[in-house]
């Protein structure tokens, strides 16, 4: 599977919205971006949402996603938004403060 430029590196923003603040969604995000070999970074914003922006394959994005829409155990996610980025390469997978 590609992204719909056809390269199948790319990087997606991932705003997740609900009960996402204050139980471990930003460590638990980054321990599974990095088990999936994906870079980038994570951050609590201040409407209570947290902000991910993620630099994988196409198909390590989506696990991703799919991981974000529940969350740790004690989280309750009750939305997700996705937004293709252009192609950004980073290091790591860091909490951003």
């Amino acid at each position: 599977m590609r992204n719909s430029t056809g390269n199948p590196f790319t990087t997606i923003r991932i705003l997740v919205y609900g009960k996402v603040q204050g139980v471990f969604f930003r460590q638990s995000t980054c321990e599974k971006a990095l088990q999936l070999g994906i870079t980038g970074w994570v951050r609590n914003l201040p409407g209570e949402q947290v902000e991910i922006i993620a630099s994988g394959y196409y198909e390590q994005l989506l696990e991703l996603i799919a991981w974000c829409r529940k969350g740790p155990p004690r989280a309750i996610v009750t939305h997700l938004e996705t937004t293709e980025l252009s192609p950004q390469h980073f290091v790591d997978f860091i909490i951003s403060r």
